[in-house]
């Protein structure tokens, strides 16, 4: 009984961290600043919103043509662009 317990235990602690009040993962963070790059574009990782329905919500994204508040699909595509 007591093997698995530990066992259930070691395998919680291998799964990636999860999402937390809204807050990305290092791993999302890492997707996000990836689909980013591509887009010529950077964010803060704290104006990062994590939605419920896995979706990305990016405050103040600066762009090289400019400020956009952006939101990407769970797969860090492109959702929606608005310009501020």
């Amino acid at each position: 009984m007591n093997r698995i317990l530990i066992a259930a235990l070691l395998a919680g602690f291998a799964l990636p961290a999860l999402a937390e009040d809204g807050k990305a993962t290092p791993e999302q963070i890492a997707g996000i600043d990836a689909a980013l790059a591509a887009m010529t574009c950077e964010v803060d990782p704290s104006n990062i919103e994590v939605e419920d329905d896995g979706s990305f919500d990016l405050d103040d994204v600066i762009c090289a043509d400019g400020q956009y508040d952006i939101k990407l699909n769970a797969d860090f595509t492109e959702k929606e662009r608005r310009k501020e």
